[in-house]
């Protein structure tokens, strides 16, 4: 299993919008980048990721599971534009900030501190570990 992380405004699609889709899910649809399309086609079902408010909040609020595998997003007239599916699996207790995280030496070298840009990203496992800790699980 890999881990990831999914950043999204939480007024346009926010963790309860996700939640509120169910077992179904949603397409993680409208991204236009080469490098997090490539992470969404590295990505396998069953794998996980964190849900990031960016923009307002700043914060990790959740945890997700790919349900869909790659496939073309359905908002792209570009067929070279593709999106996996996810849905909910359980929000955090406590949400971690990115403040917290950029003053956890052991996360200094998380893509999220490196490349806050990105908005599909990968997440090594002790990095993984060591946020779900922070935020109560």
């Amino acid at each position: 299993m890999a881990y990831w992380l999914f950043k999204s405004e939480p007024d346009v699609f926010g963790w309860d919008h996700l939640v509120a889709k169910g077992d179904a899910g949603e397409e993680w649809n409208g991204v236009r980048n080469y490098q997090a399309r490539n992470n969404m086609r590295a990505m396998a079902i069953g794998d996980k990721g964190f849900f990031y408010h960016s923009r307002q909040g700043l914060e990790i609020v959740g945890i997700l599971e790919v349900c869909a595998t790659s496939h073309p997003d359905s908002t792209a007239d570009d067929p070279k534009w593709d999106c996996v599916d996810v849905k909910a699996v359980t929000p955090f207790p406590c949400p971690v900030t990115l403040d917290q995280i950029k003053a956890t030496a052991e996360l200094a070298d998380m893509v999220l501190v490196k490349n806050s840009r990105l908005s599909v990203q990968p997440v090594t496992e002790a990095e993984w570990q060591l946020i779900c800790t922070m935020g109560g699980i």
